[in-house]
């Protein structure tokens, strides 16, 4: 008993050890969440729903910069804690997204849907903490694999092909990110998550970058998002639009700032996105290219590499998370609450969901960078920065874009849905209403922060990675987006019949892989299978036949003959046993009489004979 206190003591020092080497995951918190969700009583679901994601956005408040989370692992050093001001802001708005359509989906019964979400966001989180490319690799598989179930669970034979076909770009894409992981572990011997190389760029940094802006939706790369986005049920577009593509973003600005080419490519972006939203009718496609497009400026800014576009870049990724979400919530309300979601199928529902258009509005107007709206105070950086770095057709290019952005997001989204010609069937006219007060609640937290953002600059500005020299409201940068913006609106309202939707659908860049899908599935059951068949019937009439014949001649010789000798002299050699077991049974006497009897014969025999 005289050593116990001395046990105690030792326990408790290695138990307090334990606890100040411990870092609670923001992740792990989700990750819970989703595994315990089934357990849930229903009654008891809904605050569950909102108390996972409160307390996951809790703990990202409140962490702390530093390094946390090593793991020792074969040779590897694997970090889930690397949190510092680029991580922080990106996990801050994730989070807070998660919050927000977790409570726009609150109403929703099936508990695989939320379990596949937190899944989904917890992936997000984990890639943004990460330290090293193993740990990011793990979490950025984990997104791809989770949020295509958000696709899935719409039930339809559409939305089943387009989870297949994000599910195999993302793979495709995945394998390039670990053959780079690979390559460049070869060639430095560390697997540290910081930035590359971009001004002597190898094989290995091409194939990593070519992994992140897959999942950016970098054209060619890009028609994943509006294929599957458009598809997904009502609530998973809402965690869809906000993560994927910004955690990319994230890894951009951690791995190839300043790399030229992404000025080019998100340029391309912000243009190709504002395009291809002219020819949409289905509203939730047109809102999908116009993340493309908007996704271009922050790829756009990651490329200039300055500090003012990096902070653009955030900045932008933070305010789009919010203002995007709130648009995906407008059209998933309609969407919900009619079953329709093609501007052919609407109209006139401002009579039915006034609420839903006011926030629908907000979205439109914060997309489209107008004053007072949180787009107008972080794209305008990134416009300002490609000035600044003297690339005048990038800066031009983008502020272009933004003009095609208002025409359609922030004035042919609300107008054709909400005071467009009426389309809507009676069933569809009769089903219109506000939806449920869970929607509207996210609906309008989300609008009121994409107005605070946009005039309170501190609340953002401050969570930038680098200290921000920049005036947004300057009476020449409003003066001047209000001419673009207004003229922009002029436009729209003179060539408004031009602008009417037309139910058709646009060809883009899936195409070819959907017609080499169909080439390669006629070419498999065609001509393959015709060949494998022929390879099959000569193998059938050439070798197994003659193998069948002479396996039947062997089976005769071995029964007939070899068998017949063997089976045979075995009976031969069983009848002289008998009979010479006979000749044992009589007395000891009589087999010696006997014995001396046939050799006195045998004797008489050969003296006769000789």
């Amino acid at each position: 008993m005289s050593d116990f206190p001395a046990v105690v003591g030792a326990l408790t020092s290695d138990a307090q050890t334990l606890a100040s080497g411990f870092w609670l995951h923001p992740a792990l918190i989700l990750l819970v969440g989703a595994l315990l969700l089934p357990l849930v009583p229903a009654r008891l679901r809904p605050g569950w729903l909102l108390l996972v994601p409160l307390l996951t956005f809790a703990r990202i408040f409140a962490m702390t910069k530093g390094t946390f989370g090593e793991v020792h692992f074969l040779q590897f050093t694997l970090v889930f804690g690397r949190v510092d001001a680029l991580s922080t802001v990106f996990a801050y708005i994730m989070g807070l997204m998660c919050l927000l359509g977790s409570l726009y989906g609150m109403h929703v019964q099936r508990a695989v849907e939320h379990m596949a979400a937190w899944i989904y966001v917890a992936g997000s989180l984990g890639a943004i903490f990460a330290g090293d490319l193993v740990t990011l690799f793990l979490f950025w598989e984990l997104m791809a694999l989770s949020s295509v179930f958000l696709i899935w669970f719409r039930g339809r034979s559409e939305s089943l092909g387009a989870g297949y076909r994000y599910l195999l770009v993302h793979m495709a894409g995945g394998v390039a990110l670990l053959a780079g992981i690979m390559l460049h572990y070869h060639a430095t011997g560390s697997m540290a998550f910081a930035a590359f190389d971009v001004k002597h760029p190898t094989t290995a940094t091409y194939l990593i970058m070519i992994g992140f802006i897959l999942n950016a939706a970098v054209p060619p790369l890009h028609a994943w998002l509006p294929d599957a986005y458009a598809e997904a049920t009502f609530n998973g577009s809402v965690f869809l639009c906000a993560f994927t593509t910004k955690t990319a973003v994230y890894a951009l600005c951690r791995g190839f700032a300043g790399m030229e080419i992404l000025v080019v490519l998100g340029v391309i972006m912000a243009l190709y996105g504002v395009v291809y939203a002219v020819l949409e009718n289905d509203s939730r496609r047109l809102l999908a290219y116009h993340i493309v497009s908007q996704v271009g400026y922050m790829v756009a800014g990651v490329g200039l590499g300055t500090e003012l576009a990096i902070n653009g870049a955030c900045a932008h990724a933070f305010a789009h998370i919010l203002y995007k979400g709130l648009l995906f919530m407008g059209c998933g309300s309609v969407l919900h609450m009619t079953g329709k979601s093609k501007f052919t199928d609407l109209g006139g529902l401002y009579q039915k969901m006034p609420w839903t258009f006011v926030f629908t509005l907000i979205g439109g107007l914060s997309i489209s960078a107008f004053p007072l709206f949180s787009g107008f105070v972080s794209k305008s950086m990134i416009v300002q920065a490609g000035f600044d770095d003297h690339k005048l057709w990038a800066a031009f290019g983008l502020m272009l874009a933004s003009a095609g952005t208002f025409l359609h997001t922030g004035l042919k989204v609300p107008y054709f849905i909400w005071f467009g010609k009426n389309h809507c069937s009676k069933e569809t006219w009769g089903r219109a209403a506000e939806p449920p007060w869970n929607m509207v609640a996210a609906m309008a937290i989300t609008a009121v922060l994409c107005i605070f953002i946009g005039c309170y600059t501190p609340y953002l500005y401050r969570m930038l990675p680098h200290p921000v020299q920049f005036e947004p409201y300057t009476s020449y940068h409003v003066s001047e987006t209000l001419q673009i913006l207004l003229f922009t609106g002029l436009g729209f309202f003179l060539l408004l019949k031009k602008l009417e939707p037309e139910a058709r659908i646009s060809l883009d860049l899936d195409w070819p892989y959907r017609i080499g899908g169909r080439a390669f599935l006629w070419l498999a059951q065609k001509p393959i299978q015709f060949i494998d068949n022929g390879v099959g019937e000569i193998y059938r009439v050439g070798g197994l036949l003659p193998l069948m014949i002479s396996a039947r001649l062997s089976a005769a010789f071995d029964n007939r003959i070899v068998d017949g000798a063997v089976d045979g002299f075995a009976a031969t050699f069983r009848q002289v046993g008998s009979r010479l077991r006979g000749a044992q049974r009589g007395a000891l006497q009589e087999s010696l009489t006997l014995a001396f009897g046939i050799a006195a014969v045998l004797i008489l025999i050969f003296v006769l004979t000789f």
